[in-house]
């Protein structure tokens, strides 16, 4: 099953900022996600996930019941833990932004 890949807006701002090289990678790992969406590293929770592009990482969620995974950050090593405690503490909201994408499709 084929899943669909959304990303947030501050992703999408974060995404802005780094190399040409960088962005192919991250082309390459919506394409990953969509045929399975857990390849990367789970952080505490089974859905909440990250991919390594070298120093920095792709944070996402996976929503199986929606079918769909969202992108929500993007940052080095140095913030991880931060990124990750500002996600969990935010996953309500998350799931929230997916469904409105999801309503207006």
């Amino acid at each position: 099953m084929s899943y669909a890949v959304y990303v947030t807006e501050n992703f999408e701002k974060e995404i802005k900022k780094i190399s040409k090289s960088e962005k192919e990678i991250i082309k390459k790992i919506f394409l990953q996600l969509k045929e399975n969406p857990y390849v990367g590293r789970d952080l505490q929770y089974r859905f909440l996930r990250e991919k390594r592009i070298k120093e920095k990482r792709v944070y996402y969620l996976v929503y199986d019941d929606l079918n769909a995974v969202l992108i929500v950050a993007f940052g080095g090593k140095k913030a991880q833990q931060e990124t990750i405690d500002e996600i969990i503490k935010d996953l309500p909201e998350f799931r929230t932004y997916l469904k409105n994408i999801l309503k207006k499709e």
